[in-house]
């Protein structure tokens, strides 16, 4: 049998704060070899990447998480070092514990129990990245794109994100708003206070840009999905000097943005509103976009109903399907299956004391054994689901 509690202390103490892997990957391929998968490495850059499969037929039900960790902060806040793995009064304490070394380890331990009763009807694979933390661009995104030129087919996905808010079980996310990043830097021409008319002020042009940004409502939300929001995060002139006028003026900000929108759309917007802003200024302005992920949605259905019944099955209660959060991998994965989301109460993650309790970890390895059970009964009847 295996310990998922015993393979979360040992992924933690595996100090893999991105990009560094630190052995965490080994420790997942061993566990995963012993278990019947084969398994793949597909390292992109420094990035360590692991695809394993049991398995040759469809319905083919992927797993999908990190072993990557954010750092640990200061060190002295901890209670316990960060990467010991040490247990307190029922409780997990380490880096990872909760997003989400302890995942991965509850559905390799469920895995192990269904595939211990016999075939399935069908695959199971993990896809685990060591790139989640980070920029991701070497990661989950890259493999993705990997498998799907090698015509892989993976049915449904699971990411075992920590989805829970309150309490376990009372939560999965069945989709996630995009993020686009844009830089803004107006270049003016710098000139004396006292003489504006020698310069271009880049200043009230981007202040004037970010007011008709904010100004615009983007949308009233989305089924299922709250508003989209536009948030400046930075605005920067760096001018210590009280007579000049600056040559630049920069600014940085983000939206958040359900499916009613697509990234590129709206750089598109803030491109025409940019022109606008330019119009008799002297200077220029130039934008830098990055779309990190676009919206998405796995509407409910069957699949979302094998997964409401299988955390049912172990709490008792139905969760609730949510859009709400920031991004995860899940973003890069929704191009060649639906995904849902499913993991432990996450208030903790990426905090000093990051933890667990033990019983939510083997709660966890129940749900997932659970979920893949009910998942087969329903949709391993067809060879093409």
């Amino acid at each position: 049998m295996l310990d998922a509690v015993a393979l979360t202390q040992a992924l933690i103490r595996r100090p893999s704060v991105t990009p560094a892997d630190a052995g965490a990957m080994d420790i997942v391929e061993r566990t995963l070899i012993d278990l019947g998968f084969v398994c793949r490495r597909m390292k992109f850059g420094e990035i360590e990447n692991l695809y394993a499969r049991w398995g040759t037929a469809r319905p083919n039900l992927c797993f999908a998480g990190h072993t990557d960790v954010v750092p640990v902060g200061d060190s002295a806040a901890w209670s316990r070092e960060a990467f010991a793995a040490d247990i307190v009064d029922g409780v997990l304490i380490g880096r990872g514990a909760v997003d989400m070394k302890s995942a991965i380890a509850a559905f390799a331990a469920a895995s192990a129990n269904v595939l211990e009763g016999g075939s399935l009807p069908g695959s199971l694979s993990f896809l685990i990245t060591g790139d989640e933390e980070g920029v991701a661009t070497h990661g989950t995104r890259r493999v993705v794109e990997a498998l799907k030129a090698e015509g892989e087919i993976i049915d449904h996905c699971i990411v075992g994100e920590p989805t829970s808010a309150e309490t376990f079980g009372d939560m999965v996310k069945i989709g996630r708003r995009g993020s686009v990043n844009v830089g803004i830097t107006v270049e003016g021409v710098q000139g004396h206070v006292a003489y504006p008319h020698r310069a271009a002020n880049p200043v009230p042009v981007l202040v004037r840009l970010l007011a008709a940004l904010q100004a615009h409502e983007l949308d009233q939300g989305y089924l299922g999905f709250q508003p989209s929001n536009l948030e400046v995060t930075t605005i920067d002139v760096g001018n210590p000097t009280t007579n000049l006028i600056p040559a630049k003026a920069q600014a940085r900000l983000n939206i958040r943005f359900n499916p009613s929108h697509k990234g590129q759309d709206l750089v598109d917007w803030i491109g025409e509103e940019a022109r606008r802003a330019e119009v008799g200024f002297a200077g220029k302005i130039i934008l830098t976009p990055a779309i990190s992920g676009e919206a998405f949605l796995t509407a409910p259905g069957p699949f979302t109903d094998v997964i409401a019944a299988a955390v049912g099955d172990v709490t008792g209660t139905s969760p609730d399907l949510s859009t709400t959060g920031g991004t995860s991998d899940a973003r890069f994965i929704r191009d060649i299956c639906p995904v849902v989301e499913v993991g432990l109460v996450g208030k903790t993650m990426h905090s000093v004391d990051e933890r667990a309790p033990v019983e939510e970890i083997l709660n966890l390895q129940k749900v997932y054994e659970a979920l893949i059970t009910r998942y087969f009964q329903a949709f391993g009847v067809s060879s093409n689901p």
